[in-house]
């Protein structure tokens, strides 16, 4: 009877390791759709030469990517913010009240400034003073009082964009110190210096992200904030500071594009949040929070960057951008499905 029992004793399953070879498959797709944009880039690059003999001089390319910079550090703030598994649809709003408001400290009356005078160098830091403060009542709302994050900052999206046309009085701002200009005109190696500074930005966030232990703690965050709290990590101090941070990144964001533009108007960011979760989507930043590299976002940024390029040097209106934009940001989420195999809720 012994001899009987033995074979049903050492039976093993037919599959030993099923759980991390289900986990090396998921991260191979992964990998595979962030650096699926890599020859997609190649390709659009190919095309554009073949369509316009000016898309790949330096000229056009080094414009490219000045457009890009502003849109690049919001996308940035809005990666760490969904990494942790939330939103903040308040960015696009932050990008045009941060700068007015270091504008109007800074400009006379005369030039519909509050008349206060301040020195440049106050006006800057109150750029970044907003845009913290802004991030940092975003996450106490959404936070400490666990209000929903995209209804709290979708009201403050709406909020600050009444507050900007207020401040303003619906006018465009001239004249700043040249100091407001400085970051998108000034240039290193005949690139910009908002691009150089676009770029240390993405790699600095993509270093912690991937070897500091605040990188891993955003992401067990975004992976399941319980099981984050119980192994030590201050989940709430953690996400309180994702916010204030990525108000910071979008009010520079917000000093490029009027660098950019050479003027700031009571509409400047609107709409830009679309753009920003295109490509933060398409560069593999989960919605559900957990999952997305840097590098990934960078190379969504400067997809929807060749894409604007092209459609507009072919003369496209740019209702129907918006319109494509909308189209990238469906089929990125289909690629996610496929993907990671996961419903999205």
């Amino acid at each position: 009877m012994a001899d009987l029992k033995a074979p049903a004793a050492q039976a093993t399953p037919a599959s030993e390791h099923p759980a991390p070879a289900r986990a090396a498959k998921s991260i191979a797709l992964r990998r595979a759709r962030e650096l699926a944009l890599v020859p997609a880039l190649l390709l659009l690059m190919i095309l554009g030469a073949l369509l316009n003999d000016s898309f790949l001089t330096e000229r056009n390319l080094i414009s490219i990517l000045g457009a890009s910079a502003a849109l690049a550090m919001v996308v940035l703030a809005e990666s760490l913010v969904l990494i942790t598994g939330k939103f903040d649809l308040s960015l696009e709003s932050v990008v045009g009240i941060a700068p007015a408001v270091g504008a109007l400290l800074v400009l006379p009356a005369a030039q519909a400034g509050f008349g206060t005078d301040m020195p440049v160098a106050a006006g800057l830091l109150a750029i970044l003073l907003v845009g913290g403060a802004i991030g940092a009542f975003n996450g106490i709302l959404v936070v400490k009082l666990k209000l929903n994050a995209f209804i709290v900052t979708l009201a403050m999206l709406i909020v600050l964009r009444g507050l900007l046309v207020g401040a303003t009085e619906g006018k465009t701002l001239f004249g700043m110190p040249d100091a407001f200009y400085t970051l998108a005109t000034s240039t290193f190696l005949t690139i910009p210096l908002s691009v150089w500074l676009a770029a240390v930005a993405f790699g600095v966030a993509g270093f912690i992200l991937k070897y500091h232990r605040v990188g891993r703690a955003l992401y067990a965050i975004g992976g399941n904030a319980d099981a984050a709290r119980a192994a030590g990590i201050r989940v709430e101090r953690v996400m309180l500071g994702v916010f204030v941070v990525a108000g910071c990144l979008a009010a520079v964001g917000g000093l490029m594009q009027t660098g950019y533009v050479g003027a700031i108007n009571a509409n400047q960011g609107q709409n830009m949040i679309f753009t920003v979760f295109a490509a933060a989507v398409i560069g593999g930043i989960s919605l559900d929070g957990g999952k997305g590299t840097m590098f990934g976002a960078l190379t969504g940024v400067l997809l929807l960057g060749v894409v604007q390029n092209l459609l507009t040097l072919a003369q496209v209106p740019s209702f129907w951008i918006q319109a494509i934009y909308g189209g990238i940001i469906l089929v990125a989420l289909m690629i996610a499905r496929v993907t990671t195999g996961r419903a999205q809720d």
